[in-house]
């Protein structure tokens, strides 16, 4: 697992952080919205109400060809952007980047808006539909027809890129995050948490876009109004505190603050950096693959259903992204650490540092701070040694096996990592029968949980954490169905219709894995997956933005766009 987590954050470096001075994808992400947006004349805003009436269903005729309504195929595509991202996602970006990494969520998503209105537009104007009446599309269709045959490598990389990135970003960061919630605020086991939520899976996605249409109309907006009513009680019970805090976003945007508890960048490009990432993985403005969904709407017109897409990023970012950052902000919690009990195993991510090393909050440590060989524990109290987890020094660290205070002997490898234990006895434990207990700092789900905890410890005393794990759990669950979809019809793509059921089978063994691998692997596949899919799309959505244009300034110089 310490090799995996070494090769996946080697290459997430690359993807997300090169060159260091101005990283290519970020400047690539934001960019593309910024040219699509001035080349548009700021689609988003223009025909923000366009976009509502659309979703009510005044546009809709049943006899259209397609699969799924436009509100079905904008729940399906909120179901698999609305999730994880909104909780964990925004937790994480504020762990790693600070509050003023939330800023920039914000510019991704309003930017966004327009690059998802392009990308959605020109996936139904390119889509192929098929004699059932079904339909298929998303980039790699635009790529090819749009781009020409020659092109069509490119579409292949996409589609090859977004069944790697399903198993990732849209599955298995998804089981991981509800085995975290689970263990953390229930007791139980990630196996078992993982083998529940993979079989809820696997029923509902051998039912195709149909069904998953189905669900996720009905799922995402309750999931979403139950959320959004806990952080919104928050916010009004902490009202007196929202000015400061967007206060604090704004300044620590531009100016973030080094070494405050989990604030693990102290840098102004470090900041961005999660700001972008966290809001490409909440929004998946740019990424391609709503426009694999939006590709179904039973609509003639490509540029309406554009409109509905451009929506999302909005629903999404600035308004539930928004919610859960201020919550998070308001109480605190980002930079407070909580105590907790767990285990020394390799999901732990617990590393062994030199009493005397002196840690500053960079996002890693020094190779002269870990520490190597052996120490010894004598009633609980480590010799000579820290322990860190989650960028964050352990503090009142205590060791024990069972319930009483340990004494013996621990082996760290090169990497900081406990391999070995011996007790008093000379006898040989296992790792995950010796814990550790102190105050750590929290990230993903947790830390959002313990905000909502204690924000409405006055209302629902100590139980406030439930309604985050709850939401965790149905938006976990829709974002794997939908982006399951994504990935069969990338398969579909690639190697045809015998592809689908064993792409299938393999996404649902990876739900199951991603419930009990570690977090830093895990959501460092499903970064470095997002960041790769996002490339060959945002070149095709440039290249054709002309086609998006034409289609736009012929739509809306009807007189009556309503008349069909």
């Amino acid at each position: 697992m310490e090799t995996v987590k070494n090769v996946i954050d080697a290459v997430q470096e690359i993807v997300w952080s090169w060159p260091p001075q101005l990283p290519f994808l970020v400047v690539l992400l934001v960019g593309t919205g910024i040219f699509l947006t001035v080349r548009l004349r700021f689609v988003q805003i223009r025909k923000f109400r366009h976009s509502l009436e659309v979703i009510a269903g005044h546009y809709d005729d049943p006899r259209d060809e397609g699969d799924i309504s436009h509100f079905q195929a904008l729940s399906a595509a909120l179901s698999a952007t609305v999730g994880i991202g909104n909780i964990a996602g925004v937790a994480t970006a504020i762990h790693y980047g600070g509050p003023g990494a939330l800023f920039w969520m914000w510019v991704t998503a309003i930017f966004g808006m327009c690059t998802k209105y392009v990308e959605c537009a020109l996936s139904h104007f390119y889509r192929i539909l098929h004699p059932d009446g079904s339909a298929s599309g998303g980039p790699m269709y635009y790529i090819e027809r749009g781009l020409g045959p020659q092109w069509k490598w490119l579409g292949v990389l996409f589609a090859a890129l977004a069944v790697i990135c399903s198993f990732g970003t849209g599955n298995a960061i998804q089981s991981f995050t509800v085995a975290d919630s689970f263990r953390a605020d229930l007791g139980i086991p990630p196996w078992i948490t993982g083998l529940m939520t993979s079989s809820l899976v696997a029923l509902v996605i051998l039912g195709g876009i149909r069904r998953i249409g189905q669900v996720a109309c009905r799922l995402a907006p309750a999931m979403a109004i139950t959320y959004v009513a806990g952080g919104l009680l928050v916010l009004v019970l902490n009202y007196d505190q929202i000015p400061a805090t967007f206060a604090l976003i704004f300044k620590q945007a531009f100016t973030p603050t080094a070494g405050i508890g989990g604030f693990a960048g102290s840098t102004f490009m470090w900041t961005l950096i999660w700001g972008v990432k966290r809001g490409l993985f909440s929004n998946e403005a740019g990424q391609g693959s709503a426009p694999i969904a939006h590709a179904a709407a039973k609509t003639k017109e490509s540029v309406r259903e554009g409109t509905v897409a451009m929506i999302g990023p909005f629903i999404d970012t600035i308004t539930i992204c928004t919610i859960t950052g201020l919550v998070i902000c308001i109480m605190g919690t980002w930079h407070r650490k909580k105590p907790e009990k767990i285990p020394f195993e390799t999901k732990s991510n617990i590393t062994v540092i030199r009493g005397t090393g002196v840690i500053e909050m960079k996002g890693e440590i020094d190779d002269d701070d870990v520490y190597q060989g052996s120490f010894s524990v004598r009633d609980g109290v480590a010799e000579g040694v820290l322990f860190v987890r989650r960028d964050g020094i352990v503090e009142q660290s205590h060791i024990l096996h069972g319930d009483e205070s340990f004494t013996g002997t621990f082996d760290v490898s090169d990497e900081g990592s406990v391999t070995g234990v011996v007790g008093s006895n000379g006898r040989s434990l296992d790792v995950t029968d010796v814990h550790i207990e102190g105050l750590m700092l929290q990230h993903g789900s947790p830390l959002t949980a313990w905000s909502f905890q204690m924000g409405l410890r006055p209302i629902l005393g100590g139980y406030g954490n439930l309604l985050v794990t709850i939401a965790v759990f149905l938006f976990a669950i829709s974002t794997a169905i939908s982006w399951s979809y994504y990935g069969d019809r990338s398969a579909q793509y690639l190697f045809g219709p015998r592809a689908v059921l064993p792409y299938k089978f393999v996404y649902v063994v990876m739900h199951f894995l991603g419930a009990i691998f570690s977090l830093e692997v895990v959501w460092g596949f499903g970064d470095t997956a997002l960041g790769l899919m996002s490339i060959p799309n945002l070149i095709a959505i440039i290249a054709l933005s002309g086609v998006v244009v034409k289609l736009s300034k012929e739509y809306f110089s009807r007189e009556h766009p309503r008349l069909r």
